[in-house]
C-alpha cells in the first residue's frame, strides 16, 4: 500500500479540491455504482444530502454544481470549464439530467440537493449521502462518502485513525513518516527523489513517471500563464478583482530596474495567478489541494526561471520530492481544512515545495527533510476562514506567501547541515492535534475568524 505522487499531483477544476474535485468524484462512484448493479434503468430520481462543512459553504466552492456533473458522468481532469454553465442550465431546464449519459432521472436542484449546515457525520466534517429511489419510491441504492481532503475520497466503510488513502502494489521502499523515508534514503544511498521514483516504478514503467510528471508542470505552467492573461471580476458576488494581468504588466515594466528582489515579486505573481484561476473554477493541478495550489506550481516556475541549470530532470526531482513528503501528510494527518484547518493545506503546500525547492538546490535528505518541517512549523495554527465561503479571501493572497515562505524555508535549511530540533514527524504530528483542538468554525465553515469579522466590518 502507498501513496503516489500522482494521488496528490492531479488534474482538476477549481475552487476545491474537497469541496468540489472530491464531490464530483464520489457523485460518480455512486453513478457507477447504480449501473454495475443494474439498478440504473429503474431510478427514477437521486437525492444528495449534504453535511458539515460541504454544506455551510458548499454553494461558495461549487459543491451543488460538481455533484450534478458528476451524476452526469463528467470527471474533474477531463470535463471542459468553459462548458460547465451551459451544461447545469440544461438540467434545470429540463428538470432532469442523464445519469452516466445514459438514463434520464427527474432532478431539480432545489429539491434534489439538501443541505445540512449544522449537522456532521461521524468520520469527517466532509460527508454526503446519495439516494436513488424508483418511480414507486423503493430504495434503489444509498451510499455515504467522505470528501477526506486533496479531492480524496472514501466511503463508510474505509475508517479509523489508520485509514489509507490510496491502495497499490507492494513497493520497494515503504515509508509512512519522515524518520523512516530518512532511514531508507541512508540505508540505500539514495535521495528522497529516487526512493519516490523506485516507489512509483513498482508501478508503471520509469519513463511514464517522467512523461506524467512533466505534464502535470505544464498544465502549472498553463494555469500561470492563463491567469497572467485572464481580466475581470472573480465569481462569487465579493467583486475581487483578478490582480495577476495588472501585477504582471507592472513586473514587466520594471523589470530593468535594479532591484535584487524582483524575483520574489514574480513568484508572487504566479501564485496569484493559479489561485485566481482556481477560483475562478479553471484548470488547475491539486497540489495537494486547490486551495492551497498555488504555492508547488509558484515554487517550481521561480526555480525554472531563476536557478542555473534548471531542467527537466530538475522539474521531475522538484515534485517526486515533493511527492515524497507529501504522502507522509496524507499517510499520518490530513491535508484536508475542514478537518485540520488551513495548516493542514497551504502549510503541507508550503512544506512540500520547501522540500522540493531544496532538493533541486542540492540538498541532502537530512536538508530537504528540515525545510519540509520549516515549511510547515511556521503555519501551525493557521485557520480556514473563507469569506463568503469562497475560496478568494484569504486564500489567493495566502498562496502567494506561502510560496516566498517555502523558498525562504529551502534556503534556510541549507546554510544548516540538516541538523534540527524539531522534526518533521513532530511538527506534523503538532499540526493534527491542533487541528482537532480547533473550533469548527475556523475550519472551513466561514463561521468564524476573517470570514465574519470581513462581513461585520
Amino acid at each position: 500500500m502507498a501513496v503516489s505522487v500522482f494521488d496528490l499531483f492531479s488534474v482538476g477544476i477549481g475552487p476545491s479540491s474537497s469541496h468540489t474535485v472530491g464531490p464530483m468524484r464520489a457523485a460518480l462512484l455512486f453513478a457507477t455504482e447504480l449501473q454495475s448493479l443494474g439498478a440504473l434503468p429503474a431510478t427514477h430520481d437521486v437525492h444528495i444530502d449534504l453535511y458539515g462543512s460541504l454544506a455551510a459553504t458548499g454553494l461558495g466552492h461549487a459543491t451543488d454544481r460538481a455533484v450534478i456533473l458528476g451524476l452526469l458522468g463528467e470527471k474533474p481532469d477531463t470535463v471542459d470549464p468553459p462548458g460547465i454553465q451551459a451544461t447545469l442550465d440544461k438540467v434545470e431546464q429540463d428538470g432532469s439530467l442523464c445519469v452516466l449519459g445514459e438514463h434520464r432521472v427527474a432532478f431539480s436542484q432545489q429539491d434534489a440537493i439538501t443541505m445540512h449546515r449544522r449537522d456532521t457525520l461521524p468520520l469527517h466534517p466532509n460527508g454526503m449521502k446519495f439516494t436513488a429511489r424508483s418511480a414507486a419510491g423503493a430504495l434503489l441504492l444509498t451510499k455515504t462518502y467522505y470528501s477526506i481532503g486533496g479531492g480524496f475520497v472514501i466511503d463508510e466503510d474505509s475508517h479509523g485513525p489508520d485509514r489509507v488513502v490510496a491502495r497499490g502494489p507492494d513497493v520497494p521502499f515503504p515509508f509512512r513518516t519522515g524518520n523512516e523515508l530518512l532511514d531508507v534514503c541512508a540505508s540505500a544511498g539514495m535521495s528522497i527523489a529516487q526512493v519516490v521514483m523506485a516507489n512509483e516504478v513498482a508501478v508503471r514503467p520509469e519513463n511514464e513517471v517522467r512523461e506524467r510528471l512533466l505534464r502535470i508542470a505544464d498544465v502549472m505552467s498553463d494555469c500561470i500563464n492563463t491567469g497572467i492573461g485572464t481580466k475581470g471580476i472573480l465569481p462569487g458576488g465579493l467583486g475581487v478583482r483578478r490582480r495577476a494581468p495588472e501585477v504582471a504588466r507592472q513586473l514587466r515594466r520594471e523589470q530593468n530596474n535594479s532591484d535584487q528582489l524582483s524575483g520574489m515579486d514574480w513568484l508572487t505573481l504566479y501564485a496569484l495567478a493559479v489561485s485566481e484561476q482556481n477560483a475562478a473554477g479553471g484548470r488547475i493541478v491539486t497540489a495537494p489541494t486547490n486551495g492551497a495550489a498555488g504555492v508547488i506550481p509558484a515554487v517550481l516556475e521561480y526555480y525554472k526561471t531563476y536557478v542555473p541549470g534548471a531542467s527537466d530532470e530538475g522539474v521531475v526531482t522538484f515534485l517526486l520530492t515533493a511527492g515524497g513528503i507529501g504522502s507522509i501528510y496524507l499517510e499520518t494527518a490530513s491535508v484536508s481544512g475542514a478537518e485540520v484547518g488551513c495548516q493542514g493545506e497551504i502549510g503541507a503546500a508550503c512544506s512540500m515545495a520547501a522540500a522540493g525547492y531544496a532538493s533541486v538546490l542540492g540538498g541532502t535528505p537530512l536538508q530537504v527533510e528540515n525545510a519540509a518541517e520549516i515549511g510547515m512549523e511556521h503555519n501551525l495554527g493557521l485557520t480556514c476562514d473563507p469569506v463568503g465561503g469562497l475560496v478568494q479571501v484569504p486564500c489567493i493572497e495566502r498562496n502567494a506567501s506561502a510560496a516566498v515562505q517555502a523558498v525562504n524555508a529551502a534556503r534556510t535549511a541549507l546554510l544548516g547541515d540538516g541538523r534540527h530540533i524539531v522534526s518533521l514527524d513532530k511538527v506534523i504530528k503538532t499540526m493534527r492535534e491542533t487541528g482537532a483542538d480547533m473550533k469548527d468554525k475556523y475550519k472551513e465553515t466561514s463561521r468564524g475568524g476573517l470570514a465574519v469579522n470581513v462581513i461585520e466590518c
